[in-house]
């Protein structure tokens, strides 16, 4: 697992899932799917500060890297679910190269951040502090997430900020930000995806996106995308529940009801 922010740097084909479910035994499932990695989505999702290090722990029962996206900026967040144990986070709404800076702040430890050191799980509850300080400005990830027309406009800036290792592009709010909603506005949100693309690749940072199904991967991963987000465990969960109901119906339609 101490290769998951190297294999994001090398811009290797990476491919996860929202985690949503509040528990581990859903982490278990999705871990042992075959994912490359899991995000922990404490942002948009009814998971509990306290309840984070037990979804990490279940994760790595399964040797699945497991980030966190965190609620906002704060950088008492950002440590809360680093010395929980999780391989990186994500930050949501950066918009500016200020509050990517900050984001650069919160996740590493000095020279290179402001991180203040704890007794937490990530290092063994305080056993392991040296060992844990040694390891982690290089093995954590450090992913921003850019998802507003601010973000678009100064994605320049923003890549160019030393210590960021991902650019991940949320399109749904991307798409309400500069007015790109459903079918009318596709080519208008596309065009801004490659533009954030292009800006990061060229700064040299990798590149991730946001995904609800695997149809258009292979455009996005030929365009430079390297770093999937597929859905979540709750949209799997819905999405095959509602194929398996929709194809047993009917098949009772073509078969018929058995007579007595």
């Amino acid at each position: 697992m101490s290769d998951f922010r190297r294999n994001c740097i090398e811009r290797k084909l990476l491919i996860g899932t929202f985690a949503a479910i509040p528990h581990p035994v859903a982490i278990e499932v999705a871990a042992a799917s075959g994912v490359d990695f899991l995000c922990i989505d404490w942002e948009h999702s009814q998971i509990s500060r306290e309840r984070i290090e037990d979804l990490i722990r279940a994760a790595d029962v399964h040797r699945v890297p497991a980030m966190v996206r965190v609620p906002g900026h704060a950088a008492e967040d950002i440590a809360a679910v680093l010395d929980a144990g999780a391989a990186g986070v994500l930050v949501p709404r950066i918009s500016t190269a200020e509050q990517a800076r900050a984001a650069v702040k919160a996740t590493r430890y000095p020279p290179l951040g402001a991180r203040g050191v704890g007794p937490g799980r990530a290092a063994a509850y305080g056993y392991r502090i040296p060992d844990y300080l040694a390891k982690a400005n290089v093995e954590l990830l450090l992913a921003i997430q850019v998802e507003t027309a601010e973000g678009l406009a100064n994605i320049a800036d923003i890549t160019s900020v030393e210590g960021v290792d991902l650019i991940f592009i949320g399109p749904g709010d991307l798409s309400v930000s500069i007015d790109a909603m459903g079918p009318a506005g596709k080519e208008k949100l596309d065009a801004a995806i490659q533009t954030i693309a292009k800006t990061a690749l060229s700064a040299a940072r990798a590149v991730g996106i946001f995904r609800p199904s695997p149809d258009d991967v292979g455009a996005w991963s030929a365009a430079g995308i390297s770093f999937f987000l597929l859905a979540s465990d709750t949209m799997f969960l819905g999405a095959s529940l509602a194929a398996g109901v929709t194809e047993a119906k009917n098949q009772n339609a073509i078969s018929g009801p058995k007579k007595k």
